[in-house]
């Protein structure tokens, strides 16, 4: 067992988890303490590493790309001081920071872990129902769908479209950008079919304007998250395309059999497909990323194709 406690908070690490606890000091980033307590498998990391400093050093995981869908969506754009996987230590608890690098260092290559990124999240995202506020309105999210609604600052076209229900299943995307600078960051949900008309956040009716990150935006970027989560992976294999006969609604005058033919061949292709994404689905269960319900619905869906 190897650990650090400072001010800013605690990292204790057993051979297979790392746990992070955020510190409860006023200097801690509020985002960090909204996060709470994160438990990091060793298979998500991709290294670790401490760096010294004047007053302080930091120690710093570095996870593997696709592994945690909270920093998917961040996307490298947290400031330093609201990264859960950074932690300010005193320069007197360097030489506990550098043990306890070292020992992640050593799990790793012991256990061999790659660095490369992952086709799953290896992470959950932050059980729902979630709700978040913003500039010109709140959005919420319950698991199934996306609630925006829009106050009085909202652009009039905006006001209205009134409130927009989106449906998981209609989000093919989500992005989120804190604000900078006198700029408002936004929280805006990809859809298929697109919007139409502007897509300035101001007046995309799928799209918050944020405020800046030490007030509303934390609370968004869990619920972007948790959307993100139960979307397709961007690193997922993607089913082999299927023969085009088989796609069809209408079989063509080819893929018809004459009169005393034996029937066409099961694809064993597909079938391994349907295998294949039924131990995903399996593995999004055993996460927390798919509920028991989102599981038996996905299943059922899968196994009707076998």
């Amino acid at each position: 067992m190897a650990d650090v406690m400072t001010k800013d908070g605690t990292w204790t690490f057993d051979g297979e988890t790392i746990r992070i606890v955020p510190g409860q000091d006023r200097g801690v980033h509020r985002l960090r303490r909204v996060l709470g307590e994160i438990a990091v498998p060793l298979a998500a990391v991709a290294r670790a590493s401490y760096a010294p400093g004047r007053k302080a050093g930091r120690l710093q995981l570095r996870l593997r790309t696709g592994a945690d869908p909270f920093l998917q969506v961040c996307g490298g754009r947290l400031q330093e001081d609201a990264d859960p996987y950074q932690l300010t230590v005193e320069n007197d608890r360097a030489a506990a920071a550098e043990y306890f690098a070292e020992e992640i260092r050593n799990a790793l290559l012991l256990e061999g872990v790659p660095d490369t990124p992952t086709d799953r999240y290896l992470l959950p995202a932050a059980p729902v129902p979630l709700g978040a506020n913003g500039q010109d309105g709140s959005a919420a999210f319950d698991g199934e769908t996306v609630r925006l609604e829009w106050n009085w600052i909202a652009d009039e076209r905006k006001r209205a479209t009134g409130t927009q229900r989106i449906p998981l299943a209609k989000i093919v995307g989500v992005e989120w950008h804190p604000a900078v600078g006198l700029d408002s960051g936004h929280l805006r949900f990809r859809v298929d079919p697109p919007a139409t008309g502007s897509q300035q956040p101001q007046h995309d009716p799928y799209c918050l304007q944020l405020w800046g990150l030490r007030k509303e935006t934390g609370t968004s970027a869990l619920l972007a998250a948790a959307v993100v989560a139960r979307l397709p992976h961007p690193n997922a294999p993607r089913p082999e395309a299927l023969p085009a006969a088989a796609a069809s609604d209408s079989p063509s005058p080819s893929a018809i059999s004459a009169p005393g033919a034996p029937a066409a061949a099961e694809s064993t292709d597909d079938h391994d497909v349907v295998l294949r994404r039924l131990r995903e689905l399996g593995d999004l269960h055993r996460d927390g990323i798919l509920d028991a319900d989102e599981f038996a619905a996905a299943k059922a869906a899968l196994l009707r194709r076998l």
